[in-house]
């Protein structure tokens, strides 16, 4: 199996690790090529992963088995159109785009060809408990948040010089959290119409907003979602308010907690171990009929993050 990696940030790195450690479990022959747009020096155990390393696509090869784009939110779409006839699988880090005022036509993606955007949150187990409660109870409103501080996500790095801080490279918070829209959209479906507030209002040496709320309309509930860059307190939950319970699903402490009751579910697990399924699912895609996170839903979550819906 022949891979191309498209950048190799935070999350790049992440992929790569977890690829190759899933087709080593398989006993599965692999060669990885990397395209990078930087010269910063990757870490010693990256490099022997990597078989070719190129700076420009005319140096890249003509096919591949598996494409990675996992480079800054705002080179999605030209890089997509540099590559999308260069392999018949295809995995885009989210959010799919930076900008939901684009022509997807424009694209032209062979029709055998999968384009797969990143829904790591899908694949977790408080994700996959709440998505069979939600089919059994009724529920009048939920309210979702995801706070966490910046300058602690990526501890080695300057956060001011990381993209999540820099709006012209799609870093903005809508964005860069479109994790809660996506896992939202599957448990309840697009909402019928959404209000958005958003800004930058912290201390942060960052261009990104840096707070945004959402109010959702569904036909019989209404949901809210909060997200920011400077809670000193991580928190990424949702809370569901049903007629009977209220039920709160835990993705920072991978637990399910039932407030009336006292119930509590621990369902611990690694952020590799739901990853390691994502990938597992994406390699075993057979074609885009059985896609579940397509570039076309994945755009209309994009628009709900950019509050366009």
């Amino acid at each position: 199996m022949k891979i191309l990696f498209i950048g190799l940030g935070s999350i790049g790195t992440r992929h790569l690790r977890n690829i190759t450690k899933l087709l080593h479990e398989k006993h599965k022959l692999f060669e990885i090529h990397a395209l990078r747009g930087t010269a910063r020096k990757l870490e010693t155990g990256i490099c022997k992963l990597i078989h070719k390393q190129m700076t420009s696509y005319e140096d890249i090869d003509e096919q591949y088995d598996v494409i990675f784009i996992t480079n800054p939110t705002s080179l999605h779409y030209e890089t997509l159109k540099n590559v999308v006839s260069k392999a018949k699988k295809i995995f885009i880090e989210k959010p799919v785009f930076s900008n939901a005022n684009i022509d997807l036509s424009l694209l032209e993606i062979p029709q055998d060809t999968i384009c797969y955007v990143a829904a790591p949150l899908r694949y977790t187990k408080v994700f996959k408990f709440l998505k069979k409660l939600v089919s059994s109870k009724k529920i009048y409103s939920a309210r979702a948040i995801c706070s966490s501080y910046l300058p602690e996500w990526r501890p080695m790095i300057d956060y001011r010089k990381c993209y999540s801080a820099s709006k012209q490279s799609g870093g903005d918070i809508g964005l860069e959290l479109i994790h809660e829209w996506d896992y939202l959209t599957e448990l309840f479906g697009m909402p019928e119409r959404v209000n958005m507030y958003s800004g930058k209002y912290s201390d942060l040496e960052i261009t990104s907003d840096d707070i945004a709320i959402y109010i959702a309309a569904y036909k019989s509930m209404l949901v809210s979602l909060s997200l920011d860059y400077f809670g000193r307190y991580t928190k990424r939950e949702i809370e569901l308010y049903c007629d009977d319970e209220v039920i709160v699903g835990d993705f920072t402490k991978s637990e399910i907690r039932f407030l009336k009751s006292g119930k509590v579910i621990s369902l611990q697990e690694e952020r590799d171990s739901y990853q390691l399924r994502e990938l597992g699912y994406f390699l075993n895609l057979a074609d885009e009929d059985n896609n579940q996170n397509t570039i076309l839903h994945a755009f209309d979550v994009l628009k709900i993050a950019k509050g366009i819906l």
